[in-house]
């Protein structure tokens, strides 16, 4: 599992200062769709491109950073969490070399675990600011997948899974305060993608009861 000692470095071009004196108070996790994680990180440093992440892990756990954490790496792209639009200005964002078609590797999730722990540390982000690009884009993006073990994550209090307690509440309101756009037309289904995947049909007393309990626990941490 690497130490910050270990990581490796390859910078990329594409990145800028973050805007309004904000700092990282999110971390949007994704994957990366290409081939190998060296393909995307030549994507990721390409001018051309005009993309980038901070991190890029690939299956073996190696980890590669590519745009210093203070600065406003181009992964977020169009999409807004908590009613902010400007995501890349307030996240970290960290690339997992993967199709999203298949499971992500032991080294790989431990690499993530490892890095997670440091983010979090250095900026003060709680498991509730450890999100998929699917949370904070729905409909434009679906990484990190129904592959991706959040709940794994949240085992270890690196992102946040509801609880089994009861709650009685409105789907909308509760999934609103946890920081879904719920002008997005495609929000429910990126909720249900990530907490729900199984399920079928409307939203019903469960998506409910999840999204309660959701709040919840972000609240507690």
């Amino acid at each position: 599992m690497p130490s910050k000692t270990d990581i490796l470095h390859q910078p990329s071009p594409n990145f800028g200062e973050r805007r309004d004196g904000q700092r990282p108070e999110l971390i949007v996790i994704h994957y990366t769709a290409m081939d190998s994680a060296q393909a995307a990180i030549d994507w990721l440093c390409n001018p051309e491109a005009e993309v980038s992440a901070h991190y890029v892990i690939a299956p073996d756990g190696h980890v590669t950073q590519l745009v210093a954490e203070e600065m406003r790496a181009w992964h977020a792209g169009v999409g807004s969490w908590q009613g902010q639009s400007d995501v890349n200005s307030r996240s970290i964002g960290i690339e997992l070399s993967n199709k999203g078609d298949h499971p992500f590797s032991a080294k790989q999730m431990d690499a993530l675990e490892v890095l997670l722990r440091g983010i979090k540390k250095r900026w003060g982000i709680g498991p509730d600011g450890v999100i998929g690009h699917s949370d904070m884009s729905p409909g434009r993006k679906i990484d990190p997948g129904p592959k991706f073990d959040w709940q794994r994550l949240a085992r270890q209090e690196l992102a946040i899974w509801p609880d089994q307690g009861n709650a009685d509440a409105d789907w909308e309101s509760c999934a609103k305060n946890v920081g879904y756009d719920l002008e997005n037309p495609n929000c429910f289904a990126a909720f249900r993608a990530r907490f729900r995947p199984w399920a079928e049909g409307p939203c019903d007393a469960e998506d409910a009861r999840i999204a309660a309990r959701l709040g919840l626990v972000a609240r507690r941490d």
